[in-house]
């Protein structure tokens, strides 16, 4: 998969981005009314920022159908790790700690979450370690 790093999108793009990821290809009416249940945001305005997506890269065009229909070009991890690697660097000069600090003093985090987090510490601590005796 290309790895080339793709231009960092808006708020709006993001939006648009998430619902792409959770149902996958769809044509700007499908989009447009999963947008328009949360914010009034008009037809022509979903068209405008898809239509700035696929210029940028960021979302593709099928053009084979009466309807065009749009998917991701990146999954949403790959959008996300991009997006906190930018943040790592730009806001917390490149320390993992304080984004992770900062991360979980922001919002409440669930015990599931807390758990997934002890799992991924776990994993990170016995690749070191196992890295070390090497």
């Amino acid at each position: 998969m290309n790895s080339k790093p793709l231009p960092q999108p808006t708020e709006a793009e993001l939006e648009l981005l998430r619902i792409l990821w959770e149902r996958g290809p769809s044509t700007v009416r499908a989009i447009h009314e999963a947008l328009a249940a949360a914010k009034g945001t008009g037809y022509t305005t979903t068209l405008k920022i898809l239509q700035r997506m696929t210029e940028k890269g960021l979302v593709r065009r099928d053009e084979t159908r009466r309807s065009h229909v749009y998917s991701a070009v990146r999954r949403a991890e790959q959008t996300q790790r991009q997006l906190v690697r930018n943040l790592l660097r730009a806001a917390f000069g490149g320390a993992p700690a304080k984004l992770v600090v900062q991360a979980l003093s922001e919002e409440p985090v669930s015990a599931e979450e807390l758990a997934e987090i002890r799992r991924l510490l776990d994993e990170l601590e016995a690749r070191q370690t196992k890295k070390g005796t090497k």
